[in-house]
C-alpha cells in the first residue's frame, strides 16, 4: 500500500502539489474561524459541585457582581493613610468612574474598605461581562491602570491593580514575547540543524514551508469539524498545533529524507530511492503517527473538558502530519532529486558512522549490561515522582515583578489573602417556609469557625427567600493550595454537614473550581494513561505482528516518563523549594514525551524486524538497526527537543518547568530508551521478541525506475 502511495507522488508530483496548495487556500478563505471559550461548563462536566454552585448563581442571583479587578492604595513611605490620604483615594476612585472606559461598570470603595492596621485602601472594579479573561476587560484594566498614574502625582500615594482580570493580562503580556521568542527560536533552530545535518540550504527551508502548509490544512480541518460535527475547540489551541506539527512533521519528514538518502547511496535512481523509502518507512510513520493520534484521542475520556477539547483538535493535525510526509514531501523531493541536498555530497557515498557504530555493537554485544544500566538509570530517576505535589497557583509562576503580583503582595499586608476573590456558599432550600434569621446566623456562625476561613459575609438572600449567599473571604491566596484545601476539605465538609434539615448547600468560587479540577484530574490519570497505553500496544502489535515486543515497548515507555518527571521534581521542586509543580505536567509529559517520543521506539524496532527478516541473527541485527538509525532519532530528537527547551528561557516559571521536563524526556526517550535500552532487551529475547509473527525472509530488490519515467518499468 505505501509503494502505491509513494509511487502516485513522485510520478505526479504536480498534482499532489496543487492539491495540497488547494486544499489549504481553500480552507483558509472557507472554514470558519475557531472561537474563544472560557465556559466554566467546558472545564468540568455538570456534576461538580462548583458548576451546579455557578448554575444557582445565575438562576438566584443573577445580578450579582463580582469584582474583576481590585485596586490597592498605599502611601509610597509605608506608613498608615491619614485622613487626607484616605480623601485622595475617594477622589481618584471617583475620577476613575467617570472616565466611562469600555468594560468597566463601576470602580468604587468606601470607608470600610480601609484594612484594620490603616495601611491598605482597596478600589473595586466591577466589569459589564462576566468573564474575568475576556480581552476587551482585560485591555480596559490596563488603560485604567495608565489614567491612574497621572492622578497619584503629587499624593503621596501608589496604587496597583490585581485581581484576576489584572494577573490575566499581566499573563498575556509576559507570555507575548515568550510565544514571539519560541516561535522564532523554533524556526531557527529548525533551519540550522537541518542545515548543519544535511548541509543543504533546500532541506533547511523546504520542511518549514511544508510543514507550514500543513499547518493551514489542520487548522482550517479543525475549525471546520467544530462548526459542522460539533466538535468543540478553542482559538488558542493554535499555539500548541504549531508545536505539535512542527515536531512530528519535522520527525516524519527526517525519517523519510534518511532513508531517502541511504537508497541513494546503494545506487538507485532519485525517484526510485523516493518510492523504496515511503514503501519501507511509510508503515513506520503511520504507525508511530497512529499511536500519537490515539493517545491524544484518549484524551476523549478525560472529565476535563479543556483536554476533551484538545484530543480531537490535536489528532486532526498529526493525521494531516502523517499525509503530508507520505504524499507531500516525496512530491516535493521527487522534482528536485539528488539537488535537494545541494551542495553537499553526502548522498553519494557511505557516512563512517563511528559513533552510531560503537552504539550498536555496544547494544549488541552487551545487552544485558546496557538493559542494566539503563533501565536502571530510569528507575533511580522515576523516583522521584513520589514526592511529585500539583501546584494550580498558576499566577505564582508570573515573574514577581509584575504589578498585579506586587500588589496582591502588598494587599496582603492589610487584608487576608482571599479578599480579591472570595469564595461564596448557596444554602438552598427546596420546599416549605422560606428560611428564617435563625437559620441563616446559625448556618454563618458554622461556617466562620472553619479554620482559614478570615470572614464570612452576612447572608443575603434570593427574592424568594428560599436561597442565600454567603461570601467567604480566606486566610490564604484563593489560587494557592492552601485556600483549594480548606476549601475542598473543611469548608465544603461544615457547610454539608451544618446545613438545616430540608436544604442543600453548595460550594463555588475560583477555589471551589480549582479544587474540583484537582479531583478530574486525578480521575483522568486512572484513566485516560491506561487506555491510551492499551492503544498504543495494539498498534504496535499490529505494526512487529507481535505479542511479546509491545510489552516491554511499554514497559519502557512507563520507566521514561516516570523518569521524566522523576527529574523535573528533582529539579524545580526539591532542589529550588518550589511548593508544587504545574498539576497539567504529567499530562503534558504524556502528550509530549509518551505519545511523541514513541516514535523514536517504534523507528527502533521496526528496523530491527527489517533487519531480522533479512535472516540476520539478534545481535548483527541489532548493531545494523543502531547505527543506520541513530543519526536519524538524534537529529530528529535535537530538533524536537530543541523547540520545547527554548522555554527554559521564559521567566514563567511553569514554562520553564514544561521546557525541561519535554525536552529531557524526548532525549531520554531518543538516546537512552531507542538508541540503548529497547536494542538491548531485544537482543536478549533474541527471536522470541517478534513470536508468534516473525517469518525471516530474504530481502526483496525493487522494480527499477529510471528518473525521467513517467512509469514503471
Amino acid at each position: 500500500m505505501f509503494g502505491r502511495i509513494g509511487r502516485a507522488a513522485v510520478l505526479r508530483p504536480w498534482v499532489t502539489i496543487s492539491a495540497w496548495i488547494v486544499a489549504a487556500v481553500a480552507l483558509a478563505v472557507l472554514a470558519p474561524q475557531l472561537k474563544s471559550t472560557s465556559d466554566q461548563a467546558d472545564f468540568l462536566p455538570s456534576h461538580y459541585e462548583s458548576v451546579q454552585a455557578a448554575k444557582v448563581q445565575e438562576r438566584a442571583f443573577p445580578q450579582h457582581e463580582q469584582p474583576a479587578a481590585v485596586a490597592v492604595f498605599q502611601r509610597a513611605d509605608g506608613q498608615k493613610l491619614t485622613a487626607a490620604d484616605r480623601t485622595e483615594v475617594a477622589e481618584i476612585t471617583s475620577r476613575l468612574q467617570g472616565l466611562g472606559i469600555d468594560r468597566i461598570k463601576r470602580v468604587e470603595t468606601s470607608p470600610q474598605a480601609v484594612s484594620p492596621n490603616g495601611r491598605i485602601a482597596l478600589a473595586s472594579v466591577v466589569a459589564t461581562v462576566k468573564d474575568p479573561y475576556d480581552p476587551g476587560l482585560m485591555k480596559s484594566v490596563g488603560k485604567l491602570r495608565e489614567q491612574a498614574r497621572p492622578m497619584l502625582q503629587g499624593t503621596g500615594l501608589k496604587l496597583g491593580v490585581t485581581g484576576q482580570a489584572a494577573s490575566a493580562l499581566d499573563s498575556k503580556e509576559a507570555s507575548g514575547d515568550t510565544d514571539s521568542m519560541i516561535m522564532s527560536a523554533t524556526l531557527v533552530l529548525i533551519v540550522v540543524l537541518l542545515l548543519l545535518i544535511f548541509r543543504s540550504p533546500l532541506i533547511a527551508v523546504l520542511p518549514v514551508l511544508i510543514i507550514g502548509l500543513a499547518f493551514m490544512v489542520a487548522t482550517g480541518l479543525i475549525s471546520t469539524a467544530a462548526e459542522i460535527g460539533g466538535l468543540k475547540a478553542d482559538s488558542s489551541i493554535s499555539a500548541i498545533l504549531i508545536v505539535v506539527l512542527f515536531g512530528v512533521g519535522t520527525d516524519y519528514i527526517l525519517f523519510l529524507l534518511f532513508r531517502h538518502r541511504e537508497q541513494l547511496r546503494s545506487g538507485q535512481a532519485p525517484k526510485q530511492a523516493m518510492i523504496t523509502a515511503v514503501s519501507l518507512v511509510g508503515e513506520t510513520i503511520a504507525s508511530a503517527a497512529g499511536a500519537v493520534i490515539v493517545a491524544f484521542l484518549a484524551l476523549l475520556l478525560s472529565t476535563m473538558g479543556m483536554l476533551r477539547t484538545m484530543g480531537p483538535s490535536l489528532a486532526i493535525s498529526v493525521a494531516v502530519a502523517l499525509l503530508a510526509g507520505l504524499t507531500l514531501v516525496p512530491a516535493v523531493f521527487s522534482l528536485l532529486g539528488t539537488k535537494a541536498y545541494w551542495p553537499s555530497k553526502s548522498w553519494r557515498k557511505q557516512p563512517k558512522n563511528a559513533v552510531a557504530g560503537r552504539v550498536g555493537r555496544l547494544a549488541a554485544r552487551r545487552p544485558g549490561a546496557v538493559a542494566a544500566v539503563t533501565g536502571g538509570l530510569l528507575a533511580v530517576l522515576a523516583g522521584g515522582v513520589l514526592g511529585f505535589r500539583a501546584e494550580f497557583d498558576t499566577t505564582s509562576s508570573l515573574p514577581q515583578h509584575l504589578e498585579s503580583v506586587q500588589a496582591m503582595r502588598d494587599m496582603q499586608r492589610g487584608f487576608p489573602a482571599g479578599e480579591t476573590d472570595p469564595t461564596t456558599v448557596y444554602l438552598e432550600k427546596s420546599g416549605g417556609p422560606a428560611l428564617t434569621e435563625g437559620q441563616l446566623d446559625a448556618y454563618g456562625a458554622a461556617l466562620g469557625k472553619v479554620d482559614g476561613v478570615g470572614q464570612v459575609s452576612p447572608a443575603v438572600l434570593a427574592g424568594d427567600g428560599r436561597v442565600a449567599r454567603y461570601s467567604v473571604v480566606l486566610d490564604h491566596k484563593p489560587t494557592g493550595e492552601k485556600a483549594i484545601g480548606v476549601v475542598a476539605g473543611p469548608l465544603r465538609d461544615t457547610a454539608h454537614r451544618a446545613a438545616p434539615e430540608g436544604t442543600r448547600a453548595l460550594v463555588g468560587g475560583t477555589t471551589a473550581v480549582l479544587g474540583d479540577i484537582e479531583n478530574a484530574v486525578n480521575h483522568d490519570y486512572k484513566v485516560v494513561f491506561p487506555a491510551a497505553g492499551v492503544a498504543i500496544m495494539l498498534i504496535l502489535g499490529l505494526l512487529l505482528r507481535s505479542v511479546v515486543a509491545p510489552l516491554y515497548l511499554m514497559v519502557s515507555v512507563a520507566l521514561g516518563f516516570g523518569a521524566t518527571l522523576g527529574a523535573t521534581v528533582w529539579l524545580f521542586q526539591n532542589s529550588q523549594g518550589k511548593d508544587g509543580l504545574l498539576f497539567t505536567l504529567p499530562v503534558i509529559v504524556y502528550l509530549f514525551v509518551v505519545a511523541i517520543g514513541t516514535d523514536y521506539n517504534i523507528l527502533m524496532v521496526a528496523r530491527l524486524r527489517e533487519e531480522i527478516e533479512q535472516g540476520r541473527p539478534p545481535r548483527e541485527a541489532a548493531a545494523r538497526a543502531v547505527a543506520r538509525c541513530v543519526p536519524t532519532i538524534g537529529a530528529a530528537s535535537v530538533i524536537l527537543a530543541g523547540t520545547f527547551g527554548v522555554l527554559m528561557l521564559a521567566e514563567n516559571s511553569m514554562l520553564q518547568q514544561m521546557g525541561f521536563a519535554v525536552a529531557f524526556g524526548i532525549l531520554l526517550s531518543a538516546f537512552v530508551m531507542a538508541m540503548l535500552l529497547v536494542p538491548a532487551l531485544t537482543t536478549l529475547l533474541g527471536r522470541r521478541a517478534w513470536w508468534p509473527g516473525l517469518r525471516p525472509a530474504a530481502a526483496t530488490e525493487p522494480v527499477p525506475v529510471r528518473d525521467d519515467d513517467r512509469t514503471l518499468v
